[in-house]
């Protein structure tokens, strides 16, 4: 008889190698032995991603890129009517700092700029502008980065108010986890918070926290704000509602001026009646007058 032998376990399936792409790309010039010259993408490494150059394209998740552009576009709405203030967003900002090497900030707020151009580098010396906020969103490889790394450089740029949304943090908390920093005497120091956890900040009174899975900006009252989209569709519907109450009021008004004229015609109707009764009632004096005369 055979013995059967035991069915060997299965090998353990090697670990796929490492995206090179997982960062992002840019994409680099190269001449060809034939004088072509070709345009090949190049990984990024970690340090790439905390000094990006122009053109280069970084990888973010879905959930980094809905939470930064609500906040843009929330900050762009809440900030619109202040003079010289612009809301930026993946920008490349080079600091007016000797040896301070350019960031890429998911946000960046800035006052004192005279005018608004479309920049791929924002050059704070040439615009002679200030850093009122900068806000960075954690990713698992970035969060050392954006807590320790970047909040030395940030403070050394002179960035009046630091907030890091840290996504990865939510790992070892179960939630996300907002983090504010004010500037004082050149080093950042705790931000505080409202009653309900929320970093207050100076730019605008507003108030930064987490509402669920959202992170939100509150206005000074608590509210919520809503991105530029919800903000411009109730300013539209407002605008709809007073255009109708305008509206309302023009044929109230119609309706009025027909109403008087109405009443100035029936006024005129009854004088033109109360006159015709005068002059009836003057005709049958006359006639008793003269039959009076007669009879005497």
């Amino acid at each position: 008889m055979t013995l059967s032998t035991p069915a060997s376990a299965p090998a353990a399936m090697p670990e796929p190698p490492a995206d090179p792409f997982r960062y992002g790309w840019r994409y680099v010039r190269r001449e060809l032995p034939s004088g072509e010259l070709v345009f090949e993408p190049q990984p990024l490494t970690l340090d790439d991603v905390h000094y990006p150059q122009e053109g280069d394209f970084i990888v973010h998740s879905s959930e980094h890129e809905r939470i930064r552009n609500y906040l843009y576009d929330a900050l762009r709405a809440h900030l619109r009517d202040l003079p010289g203030v612009v809301v930026l967003t993946d920008v490349r900002v080079a600091w007016d700092v000797p040896g301070l090497r350019p960031l890429g900030p998911d946000i960046a707020v800035f006052g004192g700029v005279r005018e608004w151009r479309n920049w791929t580098t924002f050059n704070v010396a040439v615009e002679g502008a200030q850093a009122l906020l900068v806000i960075e969103i954690t990713s698992p490889e970035t969060r050392h980065m954006d807590l320790v790394d970047k909040a030395d450089e940030y403070a050394a740029a002179g960035v009046l108010e630091y907030v890091v949304v840290d996504l990865a943090g939510r790992e070892r908390v179960g939630q996300i986890l907002v983090r504010g920093y004010r500037l004082e005497g050149g080093v950042f120091v705790v931000s505080p918070q409202d009653e309900a956890g929320r970093v207050l900040l100076r730019l605008g009174a507003l108030r930064i926290g987490v509402a669920g899975e959202d992170v939100l900006l509150f206005d000074a009252m608590g509210q919520p704000i809503g991105d530029y989209v919800q903000i411009d569709a109730r300013l539209r519907e407002e605008a709809a509602a007073r255009q109708a109450a305008e509206a309302r009021l023009r044929e109230e008004a119609v309706a009025r001026q027909a109403a008087e004229a109405r009443l100035r015609e029936e006024a005129a109707a009854r004088q033109a009646a109360e006159e015709r009764l005068r002059e009836a009632e003057a005709r049958i004096r006359e006639l008793e007058s003269r039959l009076g005369q007669s009879q005497s």
